[in-house]
Formats: C-alpha cells, sequence, structure tokens
C-alpha cells in the first residue's frame, strides 16, 4: 500500500522490524518498546491462538521506518479495559458478525499513550487512513484505538473516529519529602486509614524488597509468577501472562522494571511488577502466597507511592478501575479511546451511546473529586 509518497506496510512479526528505528518513533512509554511487544509475541501471551493476530501498519520512506501502529485483530475483548461487550451483544442479537475487529492496543496494558507512532503528522494521518483501509477491506466489523493521549484522541476525532472516555486513579507527586508528608495532606480520616493498614502488614512481620534492573534474576521472576498465577486462580481470572513474558523484558529492558517483594521469616510471600519510565511509574501485576490484612494495598501501592517519592517520580498509575484507590490518594483521571464502526446505523447508535455516556463520565470524576482524600 501507498499513501502521499509513503511506503505503507502491513507486518505481522514485530521481529522483522527495526528495534531501535521502532524505538525512536516510541518514546520514553515503556509498554510500547519493540522489546515489550516482541516480548509479548514471543512468549505466546499475544499471538493468533489467544485472539491477538498482529497486523502492524509500519510507514517507512526511503527505507526508513517514520511511522508505526500497533494494531491487533481481535476475536474476542479480553485484555483491553476498554468495555465493549454490550457492542458486541447487539451485534449478535442483530444476526451480525462484530469479531474479528481491528484493535490499535497494548495487549493487556491499560496504560495510555501514543498510538500513531509518528512525529509527522502527515505521516499519523497516513496510518490512521491505512487502519480504516484495513478494516474495509477485511470486512472487519470495527476499528478501535485504545488508550490515546488526549491530544492524539482529538486528531482522531478529526479522522472521523468516535471518542469515548474512562477514567483510572492516578497518584501524582507534588514533591513530598517523604512518606510522612505525604500522608500529613490527606484527611484526618484517610491518613488514619493508611497508617492501620501499613502497621497490621508491619505487626505480621512483613518487610519488603525493592529490585531493580540487573538485581532481578530469573529466580525473582519464577517466584513472582507463582504468585502472579496463585492470585490470578484464587479469583478465577485469566493467566495472561506467562514466565517467558518476564524472563524476555527481564534480559531486553531491565531498566524499566521494578519487582517489589514482600517477605515475611525472611520467605517471599507475594510480589508486585512496574514498569519505569523517565518520571513515571506503573502498576502492572502483584500476586500473593500468603493472605494478611492489608497486604495487597502495601504491597502494590504504599510500596510503589514510597518508591516513587525517594526518587522523584511524578505519577504512578496503580492500574485500571478500582474506587479504592481513592481513599489511598489517587485521583481521576480521563482516559480516551477511539472508534470506527462500519455499519452505519451501529455507528449513529454508538454515536448517541457515547454522547450519553461523557456526561456520566463528567459526573462521575466530579463525583470522585469531590470525595478527594486531600485536605483542603
Amino acid at each position: 500500500m501507498a499513501a502521499r509518497g509513503l511506503d505503507i506496510r502491513l507486518t505481522e512479526d514485530l521481529a522483522e522490524l527495526p528495534a531501535a528505528e521502532w524505538d525512536a518513533l516510541a518514546g520514553a512509554n515503556p509498554t510500547l518498546r519493540h522489546a515489550f511487544l516482541h516480548a509479548l509475541q514471543a512468549s505466546g501471551c499475544a499471538v493468533p491462538a489467544t485472539g491477538w493476530r498482529a497486523r502492524f501498519l509500519t510507514a517507512w520512506r526511503d527505507g526508513v521506518l517514520v511511522g508505526a501502529l500497533p494494531l491487533y485483530l481481535k476475536s474476542h475483548s479480553w485484555g483491553e479495559f476498554v468495555f465493549d461487550w454490550a457492542w458486541a451483544e447487539a451485534y449478535e442479537r442483530h444476526g451480525l458478525a462484530y469479531y474479528p475487529k481491528a484493535v490499535a492496543a497494548v495487549p493487556f496494558t491499560p496504560v495510555s499513550g501514543p498510538r500513531l507512532l509518528a512525529a509527522d503528522p502527515a505521516v499519523r494521518t497516513a496510518l490512521v487512513d491505512a487502519a480504516l483501509d484495513l478494516a474495509r477491506s477485511d470486512g472487519l466489523s470495527s476499528l478501535h484505538i485504545l488508550f490515546p493521549g488526549p491530544d492524539e484522541a482529538q486528531e482522531l476525532a478529526r479522522r472521523g473516529l468516535l471518542l469515548r472516555q474512562g477514567v483510572q486513579l492516578h497518584w501524582r507527586n507534588p514533591g513530598y519529602r517523604d512518606f510522612e508528608d505525604y500522608l500529613a495532606a490527606l484527611r484526618h480520616d484517610k491518613r488514619k486509614k493508611v497508617r492501620q493498614e501499613r502497621r497490621r502488614v508491619a505487626e505480621a512481620g512483613i518487610q519488603f524488597d525493592h529490585l531493580e534492573g540487573q538485581d532481578i534474576g530469573p529466580d525473582d521472576w519464577r517466584f513472582f509468577m507463582r504468585c502472579y498465577e496463585a492470585t490470578h486462580r484464587r479469583f478465577d481470572s485469566p493467566i495472561a501472562l506467562n514466565l517467558d513474558f518476564f524472563l524476555r523484558i527481564g534480559a531486553a529492558m531491565p531498566d524499566n522494571l521494578l519487582l517489589i517483594v514482600a517477605r515475611r521469616a525472611g520467605q517471599a510471600i507475594a510480589s508486585a511488577f512496574c514498569l519505569r519510565a523517565g518520571d513515571a511509574l506503573y502498576g502492572r501485576s502483584w500476586g500473593a502466597l500468603e493472605q494478611h490484612p492489608g497486604l495487597h494495598f502495601e504491597t502494590c501501592y504504599y510500596q510503589a507511592i514510597d518508591y516513587c517519592i525517594g526518587r522523584g517520580i511524578a505519577l504512578f498509575e496503580g492500574g485500571a478501575q478500582g474506587e479504592h484507590k481513592l481513599a489511598r490518594g489517587f485521583l481521576p483521571s480521563v482516559t480516551w479511546s477511539a472508534h470506527w464502526l462500519a455499519e452505519p446505523r451501529f455507528a449513529d447508535a454508538v454515536a448517541h451511546y457515547l454522547d450519553r455516556e461523557a456526561g456520566g463520565i463528567a459526573r462521575y470524576v466530579d463525583e470522585l473529586n469531590e470525595r478527594g482524600p486531600f485536605r483542603t
């Protein structure tokens, strides 16, 4: 395919693309790094057998990679965190096929960031047009671009895609001196609750290590996987990632990785996995072999907050959903997704639904802010 002097190509195996050129386009976000996306493929986590068929769109000029869009054909809606199950059910009720659909996203990763990986606006436009052409030529029901940044979302809206808003709860660091300085900013009842939870964990004799980069070895990843699998099985939730994935990113991008390990009587009992880039930390997955009051909040949130304060990191994204984060110092942040539906009747219906939903999101954000944890 060609567009505006560019050579637009489809690639199913990220290993065929130059990692350094891809990373130069992707920027600092670790979830968009060539090593991260390739590990998802090479480990068998995001492959056709699991419902993720890679159809990476790339733009080339004079043999140089100048743009990319991480695109997948999906046979389900798992691992996306932008929920369109009702849309799929509506298609089914009307005898239409919703799957396969095209999704531009990082599998199993609700972290916002650029999806049109190109500095040149003309290249980004060409990538959107190529994605729409692919959806039409393959007879797909829809195209979904998940968790773009706000400016990119508006750019997609100008290309005719429907915008949808969501809400995540993020922790921000205005420059706290230490954890006590952060607690002092909370309302009394929230501060008391955090201290109670931390005290219970400490009284259980649980201590924590922060393992970074090359300090994380294969045995640490094996232990993390034991925790991750045990917790997912406990809650009967799908196990999306495997040990091979973690070993691959551990070898390829160690400077972006943090493991928080909880130990009781010298024995490791829980672990949380985070990604780091610049002044942002992204909490991704966790698991535990023992159950203790407050262990989840301490491992996943308080230890990460302490880590951010100690290193001057400005933003901690603790994952999708979870109003329980509000009481622990997290505040609402609007996320975006962009959607194109081939069937005009459904496109119109979804557009009206999204208009109503946006009003509800705005009211929800106002409500969360009114219940905010900080002293005024």
